[in-house]
């Protein structure tokens, strides 16, 4: 459209309007769903499904990383991934970990991986009465799912999505400037802070995520101007701020894991990782596995993510 037609003009002016006096230009209205299961950091949610639905595929489990809010998978209307499963066919379930505080400062990456995710599993084929469920997760939440099902291959998945979930943290933009300072006395630094704090709490979560992208965020005034009277363009800004808005605190222990083990030693590139007493092999996952990566991603570009 051009800028400055009596168009862009007349579409600019509403969207300015709604988003300084109208409550914004994102209709931010949830997926209808409904609670299935509840547990210590595991509420299980089906999405509810339309009258006249038709299954024309396994259901799937999507698993969000911890840290953010399980709205990465449900943006906004019109940019929801539980919306797209259902219309195409899939039954949609979502795992949420709930609130993170002091008290959990315990929990490990083995909690999810050995007891929330397994567990979760079987209430979603208890619940759907499907011979198999598959596994979609973002970030560590994709992480997550592969260890899980290379730990106990027993568990009745069919395949495996992981969407920006990093193996190899050498690549990642943001970490190899810091590896020196993370192997060194900043480490001590480092982990000092994380015992003291009982993890990250979510205003250094949400700090992170915004260090990631940076350059968007400082161009964010400028980009919006531009993009005025694009009611779609500014609606995702606006579910974005909300989901970043949102973060969460990791726990101690878990925050601890993430440090050492994927960020200073980088233990995930070779395909393992130690949890507790346990070994876990990723070669041991055996079902098809999707991994997608973006090429300007800050966290998890496409280097980070092919192993």
């Amino acid at each position: 459209m051009n800028l400055f037609s009596p168009e862009s003009i007349a579409a600019a002016a509403a969207n300015g309007y709604d988003l300084v006096c109208g409550g914004g230009v994102g209709d931010l209205r949830r997926t209808p769903a409904q609670i299935l299961a509840e547990g210590e950091h595991r509420t299980l949610y089906r999405y509810r499904l339309p009258e006249r639905f038709v299954a024309r595929g396994a259901p799937v489990l999507l698993v969000p990383p911890l840290a953010a809010p399980t709205t990465c998978f449900d943006l906004r209307r019109g940019c929801s991934l539980a919306a797209h499963l259902i219309d195409e066919g899939h039954p949609a379930y979502l795992v949420d970990y709930g609130e993170i505080g002091f008290s959990d400062r315990e929990l490990g990456l083995e909690a999810w991986v050995q007891d929330i995710i397994p567990s979760t599993i079987e209430a979603v084929l208890a619940d759907s009465g499907a011979p198999e469920v598959q596994l979609l997760g973002w970030c560590l939440g994709g992480i997550m799912s592969l260890l899980t099902v290379a730990a106990d291959p027993r568990l009745r998945v069919g395949a495996v999505a992981a969407i920006a979930s990093p193996f190899d943290f050498t690549k990642v933009p943001m970490v190899a400037p810091l590896r020196p300072l993370l192997e060194g006395e900043g480490g001590t630094l480092i982990t000092a802070l994380y015992r003291l704090l009982g993890g990250a709490p979510a205003p250094l979560v949400r700090a992170g995520y915004q260090l990631a992208g940076l350059d968007k965020y400082l161009r964010k005034p400028f980009t919006v101007a531009a993009h005025l009277d694009d009611r779609d363009f500014l609606a995702q800004i606006e579910a974005v701020d909300d989901f970043t808005a949102n973060m969460v605190a990791y726990p101690g222990r878990t925050f601890g894991q993430l440090y050492h083990r994927f960020f200073v030693v980088n233990e995930l590139a070779a395909g393992t990782l130690r949890l507790a007493d346990r070994q876990i092999e990723l070669a041991k996952v055996r079902v098809p596995v999707l991994a997608v990566a973006g090429t300007g991603d800050g966290i998890a570009p496409v280097g980070a993510c092919r192993p």
